[in-house]
Parts: C-alpha cells; structure tokens; sequence
C-alpha cells in the first residue's frame, strides 16, 4: 500500500469510529490533523505518523462511556494498535510505537508525558483545538452536554482548565498559535464575568 492507500484505509476507520457530534466528533479530528500538519511541517516530523496518530487520537471516544474506568486516550491507543497490526500496511516498529505513544500521551487528562515531537505535536493540536472561536464554541457545548449546566459551569470550565492550556503547550510554534487564540478566549471570559 501506497502513503495515500494508508491514509485513505486509516481515515475511514477513524470516521467510522467517531462520536456525532461537534464536541469530538471527526470535525475536531480533521482539525487536529490540520494543525498536526501545519506544525509537524514547520518542524520537520515524522508526517506518516503525526498523520496517523492525529486520525485514531479520538476513537475510543465512543466507547468511553462504557468503559469509564480507562481514559479515552488508553482506550483509542488500544483500538489503534489493534487496527494497525491486523493491517497490511507495512509499517515499521518504531513508527507504530510513536504513533501509539503519540495516541496515549495526547489527552491533558491521561497524564502521560509525550517524549517523542510527534506526540507533542499531537498533545499541543488537540489542545490547540481546544482554543479561539471553536474552541469557545466546545467549551460551551461540553458544559452544557456534558457537565448539564449553565453559564456557570462555562465559566468554571474555562477557569479549570481553558485558560490554563495556553500554558500547557510543549512548542513554541504551538505557543504562538496558542497566544492568538487565547485572546478569543479570554476577551469572552472577562465580558462574561462582567455580564453574569
């Protein structure tokens, strides 16, 4: 198989295994891999496998409410391994492996310290996705979805943990992606402290 054989053949299992939704459903994943792109570009990463981690960061998502005592990072890396060695797709060891760690060390929540640039380039677009205008929008639908509640859990959400991600980047690239967005984030936030 062929690099856009791969992708193709990874793509579709990662959407057929996507939640429906805006909040991580495969929009978030095709701009994960966007930004995974941009950046892994910049710095000269392995594409193959920042391409392929950014695809199956995310489908454990639908399994996760089933199996709530694993993070859904664990539970995506283990759908990947299993993906990926039942396929043909003639990839080498350490490239499966990063690919994996990239997976497992990629959720803010997992607490698993990415050690490879891909995997920092995964942890920083996810968060990445996390800020700006749509990110905004998330963390309104997360609130409100997943947590039943009203603006003050919004603004608990972005106290906890939304306004601290900018912090929380591991490249300079993605810190200064991170600051543009931010200002979205935080000029909502103080409004909305003033508004409430």
């Amino acid at each position: 198989m062929n690099v856009d054989e791969i992708l193709s053949a990874v793509r579709t299992f990662a959407y057929n295994n996507s939640e429906n939704d805006d909040l991580h459903g495969f929009k978030h994943v095709e701009r994960v891999l966007n930004l995974c792109v941009q950046i892994g570009t910049a710095l000269n990463a392995n594409l193959l496998a920042i391409k392929i981690a950014a695809l199956l960061h995310d489908v454990g998502r639908i399994h996760e409410k089933k199996n709530a005592a694993k993070n859904h990072a664990e539970l995506s890396a283990e759908m990947a391994e299993k993906f990926l060695q039942k396929t043909n797709f003639n990839i080498n060891i350490d490239d499966i492996e990063n690919i994996i760690h990239s997976i497992r060390a990629h959720s803010f929540s997992n607490k698993i310290k990415p050690t490879t640039l891909e995997a920092k380039i995964l942890s920083d677009a996810d968060k990445l996705d996390t800020l700006g205008a749509i990110g905004l929008y998330r963390t309104i639908i997360y609130s409100f979805k997943l947590k039943n509640g009203g603006i003050e859990k919004v603004i608990e959400h972005l106290e906890k943990k939304i306004i601290k991600l900018k912090d929380r980047m591991y490249l300079d690239i993605s810190k200064e992606i991170a600051k543009e967005r931010q200002k979205i984030i935080l000029d909502f936030y103080y409004e909305i402290k003033k508004e409430v």
